[in-house]
């Protein structure tokens, strides 16, 4: 399955589009629930910083034609989780200097094939971006071929295949869309040989009516004759129709099949491949360990901060509370992401990466208190004690 990624200007609607504040008759109500969200600043909020930042950093407004804040629809799976996603967000942030600030997983959004009367679904995500150069405080500018690199990190990361260019995509629409002229024309050569057989039958002789005129001469009534041939060619057509239709629907559910199939056994290769050399390589193995291991820890905490700034006012002071309200984010989070506990106890037994959670959640635990995520950056200067969540 290929996937894509694309930044425009955001739209002035997105937040109640992406974080569904109200109703649209294009989705599927009953499956809105297996949507997953997830923000650091408003956008409106951020848009403010912004502006203040691009004036204390090079001394002047910005300007009136930038776009400070930009959207991507990205293609992904069924299965694809926010940990996927987050570590997206983390290497276009490292790597080309864009800043997620918001994700929005849809997975209601689709359609009903009017053949097979089939949901197909339209698994997407979106990602709004703050595109202000920290350096410089104006906008990032980017090249072609930073671009190019976007959807190569989105492949690595969602674990998909690479779309193609722009001008080959067009040209593979083309040549798709003459293939299915093509094959309507052999279905319609199909349909008048069969036709043209069943009439040569014999088989429509009985819908000859003939009639005796005065003298006992027998002749052909021409209306009740049309008339007959006329309603026998409606049904036949009809039938032969939808025979056709339920023809198509299986050869295109049997070619999708086909695809899954060879997608399924590719990423099964690969996956054996890579597991070949994590056994056989232990440098490889720890360095793709610990990898994995920072990339769950920035989604407890970027999921942790989410939580914590949804209910700013819950009194934590209660360490029972404070305690159960960490499991069952903690909880949520393995379970959604496909992570397991055995990962959390890995993180807990390096010191570097406990003392980082363990200050996270002692900062979340301060009760009545709702600073901005940007001011209070994780930074552990000294390593404390191990502490579980149990």
């Amino acid at each position: 399955m290929k996937t894509s990624i694309n930044f425009k200007a955001v739209k002035f609607d997105s937040e109640i589009h992406n974080f569904r504040k109200k109703t649209f008759d294009y989705i599927r109500k009953d499956l809105t629930q297996k949507n997953e969200y997830w923000q650091e600043d408003k956008i409106a909020d951020r848009q403010q910083k912004i502006e203040t930042y691009c004036k204390q950093k090079s001394g002047r407004k910005l300007q009136s034609n930038a776009i400070p804040i930009r959207e991507a629809v990205v293609v992904i799976k069924e299965d694809t989780t926010m940990k996927d996603l987050q570590d997206l967000a983390q290497k276009l942030q490292q790597e080309l200097g864009i800043r997620i600030f918001q994700i929005a997983i849809h997975k209601d959004e689709g359609h009903w094939d009017k053949e097979s009367k089939q949901w197909k679904p339209n698994h997407h995500a979106h990602l709004v971006a703050d595109w202000q150069d920290l350096k410089t405080g104006k906008t990032l500018k980017h090249q072609s071929f930073h671009y190019s690199k976007m959807q190569d990190l989105a492949a690595e990361c969602l674990n998909m295949e690479r779309g193609k260019a722009g001008s080959v995509g067009r040209l593979e629409a083309v040549e798709f869309k003459i293939q299915k002229k093509e094959e309507e024309l052999k279905a319609l050569e199909l349909k008048v040989q069969e036709m043209t057989k069943e009439l040569g039958s014999g088989k429509f002789n009985d819908l000859i009516v003939k009639e005796s005129n005065f003298f006992g001469n027998q002749r052909i009534n021409l209306d009740k004759t049309t008339q007959n041939y006329g309603n026998a060619f409606k049904l036949y057509n009809a039938e032969l129709l939808k025979n056709s239709k339920e023809l198509d629907v299986l050869n295109r559910q049997n070619a999708q099949l086909q695809a899954e199939t060879k997608n399924l056994k590719i990423e099964i290769q690969n996956l054996k491949s890579k597991n070949a050399v994590l056994l056989t390589d232990p440098h490889i193995f720890a360095f793709e360990k610990k990898k994995y291991l920072a990339s769950v820890v920035n989604l407890l905490e970027k999921s942790i901060r989410q939580h914590w700034l949804d209910y700013p006012h819950v009194d934590r002071s209660d360490n029972n509370y404070f305690r159960s309200e960490m499991n069952t984010i903690c909880n949520d989070i393995l379970i959604k992401n496909h992570i397991p506990f055995s990962a959390l106890e890995a993180i807990f037994q390096v010191a570097e990466l406990a003392a980082g959670l363990s200050a996270l959640f002692s900062f979340v635990a301060t009760p009545f208190h709702n600073p901005e995520p940007e001011v209070f950056p994780i930074q552990v200067k000294k390593k404390k004690k191990r502490r579980r969540i149990s």
